[in-house]
């Protein structure tokens, strides 16, 4: 997984104050002072955080990247709020009923194991199991009660395990796959890391073909893990020519509960179906806050 351009983010990092959009809906209210309506511009995104050593390894810190609170704010129209990696001590309830949305971001650590069954990491690899403990539950929950789900590369394989699947360890040393990490010497640029490297395969008549009008299109690769069993309650969007699942979605799915494998929060706006992924998401999104602010006032 990648952790390029990491940072620690706090609500208030990303309060709509200063946003045109915002203010343009307030003032048609007539009212652009009342900070409820300032509130009630953005569905409420949550992004749960990795939890990272800053400062020389010396200092925790709960952070995402800021690409993938931009994306939410600039492409998805939410507001990003993120989830600390607190593992078993989070209020899973408390968080589903407080978000419209769920982002699951890339992260340097994979997912354990013993998750899926599967043979223990060697003893160098990196692991977060504070935000497995969030994670994997959360997925459950917000599929359970309906709440929309944006997974991107480690958090496609997150959504997998949640429901029952299995993932690989590392898919270059399979039998017929390409090597899907990215590039690592030591003057790699940003560009090369993210640039489009590979070609996927759209399942006709599935989402992600009904989205670009499209049957194939190329994708970025940063990814060492994939997945292996899909979960049954998964169906196919893209694979790629070596075989490897890039996009799921939940069957028979009453929201948005999708997941890709490449990082799809690297620069939408040139990327088609990556934008309108990150539309659709939040437009579910949309969808489960009126229900929510609906429900709230009701009360």
């Amino acid at each position: 997984m990648a952790t390029w351009d990491m940072v620690a983010v706090s609500i208030e990092d990303v309060q709509p104050n200063n946003d045109p959009g915002t203010q343009r809906l307030m003032a048609s209210s007539g009212d652009a002072t009342d900070a409820s309506k300032m509130r009630e511009a953005r569905p409420t995104i949550g992004i749960p955080a990795s939890l990272l050593e800053v400062a020389e390894r010396r200092y925790p810190a709960h952070g995402t990247g800021a690409r993938n609170v931009d994306s939410v704010w600039d492409h998805a129209g939410g507001m990003p709020f993120i989830i600390p990696a607190m593992g078993e001590k989070l209020d899973i309830q408390a968080t589903v009923d407080s978000i419209d949305g769920l982002l699951l971001t890339g992260g340097r650590a994979n997912v354990e194991p013993h998750h899926y069954g599967g043979p223990p990491f060697p003893d160098d690899e990196p692991i977060d199991p504070a935000r497995d403990g969030v994670v994997l539950p959360l997925v459950r929950a917000c599929i359970e009660q309906e709440v929309p789900i944006f997974g991107i590369c480690r958090g496609i394989q997150e959504m997998n395990v949640a429901l029952g699947g299995s993932l690989h360890y590392r898919v270059h040393l399979l039998p017929g796959k390409d090597d899907h990490r990215m590039p690592r010497h030591p003057d790699v640029t940003m560009e090369e890391v993210f640039k489009l490297r590979h070609n996927i395969a759209l399942t006709d008549g599935g989402l992600f073909a009904e989205l670009t009008g499209k049957s194939k299109l190329m994708v970025n690769s940063l990814h060492g893990q994939g997945i292996d069993r899909l979960a049954d309650d998964f169906v196919l969007e893209a694979i790629t020519e070596d075989g490897v699942i890039e996009g799921i979605r939940l069957a028979n799915d009453p929201t948005f509960t999708v997941g890709v494998q490449w990082h799809a929060e690297y620069e939408p706006e040139n990327h088609e179906l990556s934008r309108k992924l990150f539309e659709a998401f939040g437009d579910a999104a949309r969808v489960r806050y009126k229900a929510r602010i609906a429900q709230l006032a009701g009360q």
